[in-house]
């Protein structure tokens, strides 16, 4: 039997629901990553009520990619732990799959579930994205928060103390610390200097209960993720291309040959941003040095420092 075609008024209308609906799923999202809705209110509000068409038709995986700062790496994880299929919506989940679902937010939100003792979180991302900066605000106003203090065969920059932002080492003294085995992870940034992080203060750190932050480069990162695969890999984003941009040039410390050349080097950086469990980008120091410390289970304590790979 041949089919019959709709009229073209119905096409319209029907073209006009699915913009609309789009539209509203897309609020949705939005209303997840302003924070103004939580993801769990939103998978609620799709089984209970039956008019919320938008909340019940998303995808799962849309849903937690919403959430700010989990990326895509650890959605992947998410939905393969849970077993939930990449194309499933909210509202067709079955019993089980939203039992499995719930429980997952209530963990991720710690309800009812003791904070972890102690936590590695590595803190990465292209140049000039201000690393620096959020983990100097890390410091300054989370106390309990460990920070690494990298070595490096660079010499300081103005302001920068030796043993606070940075241990500034010879290549020989470098040389050593990596052949007495004392390195975690060592990385050559920009095709100039070495990097490094000690491994026995983190060990330490670790098992009298403190999360520690690491505050590294991209190589840096991943080797820390082969040597210690429990460490959470958190990538630091710029708002904008053009703001990187702006900061880079903006800080005066590289000359325009240099600037070019890690210009070329954030390219490549950003495109390996789903390599880690979470993405936060840096549009507000305070906000996100808040997004990263919500990541260690760490309360705000105001107090009265650094280390950057910038």
């Amino acid at each position: 039997m041949p089919r019959i075609a709709p009229p073209d008024v119905d096409r319209a209308a029907a073209a006009r629901a699915a913009v609309a609906a789009r539209r509203a799923r897309a609020a949705v999202k939005q209303s997840i990553h302003d924070r103004s809705r939580t993801a769990l209110e939103v998978a609620t509000t799709a089984w209970d009520d039956p008019t919320a068409a938008a909340e019940a038709t998303l995808r799962v995986r849309e849903l937690l990619t919403s959430i700010p700062s989990l990326g895509p790496t650890r959605v992947a994880k998410a939905m393969e732990q849970l077993g939930i299929a990449e194309s499933k919506r909210v509202g067709g989940l079955g019993v089980r799959q939203r039992r499995r679902l719930l429980e997952w937010f209530e963990q991720r939100e710690n309800r009812g579930h003791p904070a972890s003792p102690s936590r590695l979180v590595v803190l990465a991302g292209p140049t000039a994205v201000g690393k620096g900066t959020v983990s100097t605000f890390i410091r300054e106003n989370y106390p309990d928060v460990h920070l690494s203090v990298s070595a490096t065969t660079r010499a300081p920059r103005p302001g920068e103390v030796d043993g606070v932002n940075y241990f500034f080492v010879s290549d020989d003294e470098f040389d050593r610390l990596i052949e007495t085995g004392q390195m975690l992870e060592t990385a050559t940034v920009h095709n100039a200097f070495r990097y490094g992080t000690a491994r026995a203060p983190i060990d330490v750190a670790l098992a009298e209960g403190k999360s520690v932050l690491l505050e590294i480069d991209l190589q840096g990162a991943r080797s820390v993720r082969a040597a210690m695969p429990e460490a959470v890999l958190v990538f630091l984003l710029p708002p904008t291309w053009e703001e990187l941009v702006r900061r880079l040039i903006g800080r005066g410390t590289e000359d325009s040959i240099e600037q070019q050349r890690r210009l070329e080097t954030a390219k490549v950086e950003l495109a390996a941003q789903d390599e880690f469990d979470h993405r936060v980008v840096n549009r507000e120091v305070g906000q996100a040095a808040r997004e990263v410390v919500e990541l260690m289970a760490i309360p705000h304590t105001p107090s009265s420092s650094r280390s950057s790979r910038l």
